[in-house]
């Protein structure tokens, strides 16, 4: 069952304030959670950047500023979390940490910098967002599964892209920044193999497996998405069917005759 979180009217606590922004479903609630969508995109376009430079004073204070931002959010999801041992059990909060850690220390050592892409992961919890887009984009009605899709092939790509370029870049000359690694990364998740940038040692070339396989999976499901024909989402009142072709009259799993409403196509 689903809890209505509202902000209560005489001198909401701290712990009030954090649930409604988190998890009300109310405009000012749903601006919040875009924007630390936002800032998710924004970190991850931090770490692909930075790659290119060497590292710095200014680099090492963007990171720290990074880390306390995400500490923040990561401290405010579990202050006000209904399940907090559970919560903290879920992967995706260790993945948050070790991100954390690798920002707030970057001197430790730039041999564990690649640990920050786990700090992708957390575009996967941003998929409870799906329901808000549902209502506020209609493009993104029409055009669900291939953004999803699409979406996890990105992770996949910066996941595997952040691997290759922090486990190559020490022992490998042909691996000299981010790009170099996403060039690899692609190559090898198409079949293409120029052969222009090869992974070094046993662990390179097992990584450069792990790549094909579940990259091509990927990749042909992104195709079938985009050649596949357009459903519309519409739940069938008696089996639970929830899509459905454009033009459909009946459900297709159980017979039920369906009164699907006509969308407006513009965008």
């Amino acid at each position: 069952m689903d809890v209505v979180v509202k902000l209560p009217v005489d001198r909401p606590s701290l712990k009030d304030r954090l649930r409604f922004y988190y998890e009300a479903e109310d405009p000012r609630a749903y601006r919040f959670r875009y924007a630390i969508l936002a800032f998710d995109c924004v970190t991850l376009l931090f770490i692909v950047v930075s790659s290119f430079f060497q590292r710095n004073m200014a680099l090492e204070v963007v990171d720290v500023a990074f880390g306390i931002l995400i500490l923040a959010d990561f401290s405010a999801r579990l202050y006000i979390s209904r399940n907090r041992w559970r919560d903290i059990q879920h992967p995706a909060t260790w993945a948050d940490a070790v991100a954390i850690l690798s920002f707030l220390i970057p001197m430790a050592g730039e041999g564990a910098a690649f640990l920050r892409v786990l700090r992708t992961l957390r575009l996967l919890q941003t998929y409870q967002i799906l329901a808000r887009l549902r209502a506020d984009s209609q493009w993104f009605r029409r055009n669900e599964e291939l953004t999803i899709t699409l979406i996890h092939l990105v992770v996949f790509l910066f996941v595997m892209s952040g691997l290759v370029y922090e486990t190559q870049r020490w022992i490998n000359p042909q691996i000299g920044n981010y790009l170099d690694a996403l060039y690899f990364t692609v190559t090898a998740l198409t079949t293409t193999g120029f052969g222009d940038i090869t992974l070094s040692g046993t662990a390179g070339r097992l990584l450069a497996v792990i790549i094909m396989i579940f990259g091509v999976t990927l990749f042909l499901r992104l195709v079938r998405a985009l050649l596949q024909p357009h459903k519309v989402r519409f739940p069938c009142p008696d089996c639970g069917l929830q899509r459905h072709d454009q033009d459909a009259v009946h459900c297709k799993a159980c017979g039920r005759m369906l009164n699907i409403p006509d969308e407006d196509v513009s965008f």
